[in-house]
């Protein structure tokens, strides 16, 4: 078995899946989670290309989210698009991925993800509230490669 078919149970990837939907739940902005095994080149210029390939720049707002990890290289990112960018306090995905890794150093991994998400969703809910005619662009599931 790989370490990314290890890596979260079925019932943690559900929680995940579920904390996208809460966090999405009064926003226009979307969160997608990636997760690899290695991360062969440099973190987040392949982070910015798992983002085009999800087609998460083309977002009305361009107001997306990724968090992305690479289990084996023990690396993540997270990624905001311009929109979400133009508007977040500068060290906001500084500040989150710290709030994260304090859980992954705990080995708990669907938690710090969990968090990661809440805390991008009240951003999200802040300067992108749902407007009517808003509508899910992208999907909450998790993508592997």
């Amino acid at each position: 078995m790989s370490k990314i078919e290890g890596f979260l149970t079925v019932g943690q990837e559900a929680e995940i899946i579920e904390a996208i939907r809460n966090a999405e739940h009064a926003t226009s902005g979307e969160i997608r989670v990636h997760i690899e095994s290695t991360s062969a080149s440099d973190p987040m210029a392949h982070a910015a290309t798992i983002f085009r390939k999800l087609k998460m720049d083309e977002t009305k707002a361009r107001n997306g989210v990724l968090i992305y990890l690479a289990v084996e290289s023990k690396v993540f990112v997270i990624l905001g698009d311009k929109g979400i960018n133009d508007v977040v306090p500068e060290d906001f995905w500084d500040s989150t991925k710290d709030l994260m890794q304090v859980h992954f150093k705990k080995g708990e991994f669907k938690n710090g993800i969990v968090e990661g998400i809440a805390k991008a969703g009240e951003q999200l809910r802040k300067y992108f509230p749902w407007e009517k005619g808003d509508k899910n662009e992208l999907s909450d599931e998790i993508s592997k490669s």
